[in-house]
């Protein structure tokens, strides 16, 4: 039994490696240090350029973008596929799914025929089911993968018309050009789901009116059952079924009261927004990101700066902003290796998608190459396993 499950974890948490391969003529990113890029590359509907950099000690944001046909039929439909994958406790549930939320998409595409919010729905749906699979099986030898999570940001562009899915708190902000003045604004497209927002912390109390716990302020912090920030994710079993909730997983995340109902949820918000010519641009990026900079002030970046390299820009910026907060020189930040890292700033992820009027009025009638781009980071090797038994460190933010 333990060699098959060892062998299973393998499979689902280190990808093959054709899934790493980086089809089409945009071949894939560069490393530098901790620092993981892809200057430019071209998508069915514009331009895109991507950066990671790395400060956990396994990398737990994951991502990628995806152009090409949406279904598992080349018949289509086609469009593109952009997704922000901020684990915590880990690295396991963000590689899960990286590894398997596009396919079930495809899937469900492929039986519909058509994109839809019930096609997204279904698809993390999926998604969520197979990580809890995976950790029952698990559990027997490494309970404390019921405490490993992910947040979830997805935006799909098809025939014209942007979905934009998300669990937790990345974001996704659009710049739109104001045509009477010409200036570039930001349009925030994604809801998020975190106990800093007072919002998040009625609909927790509605949602569990017999808990006066819900919700604690904990060191200054908003936190569900004084564990977590965020409401919504994938994976987080130990908060969602009541058996996953007891010994032998650790102290520190089990609940004092058995749980009645899932206390986070892997319901999606969705936003369907028909694409106009003054939408220039959107960027996707994990809370890492947005610890330094307001919506306005990366639109910003991006509308004042070339578009190759944007993505790196971007990052830079807010690695910068990190060393200001500490009062040290950029330099000796860079310095710094991963896991100390994070106690200087989180694993940071930006995808900047540059949209394209007329390739997307376009896009369902030309051919376009497939391409399949993973953000990077460093590499461990292949006979490493995320240590599923050690105890999380940042389980409680994200």
């Amino acid at each position: 039994m333990l060699s098959e499950l060892v062998r299973f974890l393998k499979a689902c948490f280190r990808p093959s490696s054709d899934k790493y391969v980086h089809a089409g003529p945009d071949a894939g990113g560069r490393q530098d240090g901790l620092l993981w890029y892809k200057d430019s590359g071209q998508h069915m509907c514009g331009e895109f350029s991507m950066a990671v950099v790395q400060a956990n000690n396994l990398l737990e944001d994951q991502s990628q973008i995806e152009s090409g046909s949406l279904s598992l039929n080349e018949s289509g439909p086609y469009g593109t596929f952009v997704g922000v994958y901020d684990g915590h406790g880990g690295p396991e549930t963000s590689r899960f799914v990286n590894n398997h939320l596009f396919h079930n998409l495809k899937r469900f595409t492929s039986e519909q025929q058509s994109m839809s919010v019930d096609v997204i729905r279904k698809a993390f749906e999926a998604t969520e089911e197979g990580f809890m699979s995976l950790v029952s099986r698990l559990w027997p030898i490494s309970p404390q993968i019921a405490a490993v999570g992910s947040c979830c940001l997805v935006g799909i562009i098809c025939n014209g018309t942007l979905y934009i899915a998300n669990l937790g708190d990345s974001r996704a902000v659009l710049g739109r050009v104001v045509k009477a003045t010409g200036e570039v604004l930001a349009m925030q497209l994604s809801t998020e789901h975190n106990a800093s927002i007072e919002s998040v912390r009625q609909e927790l109390h509605s949602l569990h009116p017999d808990d006066s716990n819900i919700v604690v302020l904990k060191h200054n912090v908003w936190r569900v059952k004084g564990i977590i920030q965020i409401s919504r994710s994938i994976g987080d079993v130990y908060l969602k079924k009541a058996e996953f909730n007891r010994e032998p997983l650790y102290a520190k995340f089990r609940v004092h009261e058995p749980l009645k109902r899932p206390v986070l949820s892997s319901e999606p918000s969705i936003l369907v927004h028909q694409l106009q010519p003054h939408d220039q641009f959107i960027i996707f990026a994990s809370d890492g990101l947005w610890e330094h900079f307001n919506n306005q002030e990366a639109v910003d970046i991006v509308q004042n700066n070339p578009r190759s390299g944007i993505a790196k820009r971007m990052v830079k910026a807010a690695l910068q902003a990190a060393a200001e907060k500490r009062e040290m020189r950029y330099s000796d930040l860079n310095k710094i290796d991963r896991g100390v890292r994070r106690h200087f700033h989180d694993d940071i992820t930006v995808i900047v998608v540059y949209l394209d009027s007329n390739l997307m009025s376009r896009a369902s009638t030309v051919k376009f190459p497939s391409i399949s781009i993973r953000g990077g980071g460093v590499n461990i090797p292949h006979n490493t396993l995320a240590p599923c038994t050690t105890i999380p460190t940042d389980i409680a933010g994200t």
